[in-house]
Formats: C-alpha cells, sequence, structure tokens
C-alpha cells in the first residue's frame, strides 16, 4: 500500500545550529536506510513559505500500522507533524 506523508517540521525555539544540523543529518543516513528497504519512495519539496520545513514523501507500507513504526524512525519526527494519506490505484493510471 502506498501514502503521501505531508512533513512539516517546527524547530523548537533556542535549538542550537548544531543540534539542528546534527539531526539533519541523522534523518538523511535514516532516510537513505528507509529507501534501500522500499520503504521511502520519493520525496518532494513543494513551495515553501518564509522559515517553513515542509516535505511530502512517498511511502510504501503493508498496512497504517507499518507505516507509523516507518514514520516513527526518523530523527526528525520529535519536531514534525506529520498528515497521512492513504493512496489507492487509480483505473486510468498510465504508470500501471
Amino acid at each position: 500500500m502506498e501514502f503521501l506523508v505531508d512533513m512539516v517540521t517546527t524547530v523548537p525555539a533556542g535549538t542550537t545550529e548544531q543540534a539542528v544540523a546534527d539531526l539533519r543529518a541523522r534523518e538523511a543516513a535514516r532516510s537513505r536506510e528507509l529507501a534501500a528497504q522500499g520503504s521511502l519512495l520519493r520525496l518532494w519539496r513543494p513551495p515553501l513559505a518564509p522559515g517553513e520545513w515542509r516535505t511530502w514523501g512517498l511511502f510504501s507500507a503493508a498496512d497504517a500500522e507499518q507505516l507509523e513504526q516507518v514514520l516513527a524512525s526518523m530523527p526528525l519526527r520529535v519536531w514534525r507533524r506529520d498528515t497521512v494519506t492513504p493512496l489507492s490505484p487509480h483505473p486510468s493510471d498510465p504508470g500501471r
């Protein structure tokens, strides 16, 4: 099953630049692992407001519970709000 996840990250006030850089590096490494496992299929950067951190991700998981485990394993989740949309195939999808 595929899921579109809108991920909005809010860095807490007073967080050091080094802490942000460290967490972003860990997030990038985990994203590579999830991609290699087939859980993370794509990432997009939608138009952003000034100072906004937002990413759209296409994930594959057996069900919503497995997706939650995947999302919870991502380091930036501590600062992030995720909105999950389950996707189903469209009968006219040209990629089918």
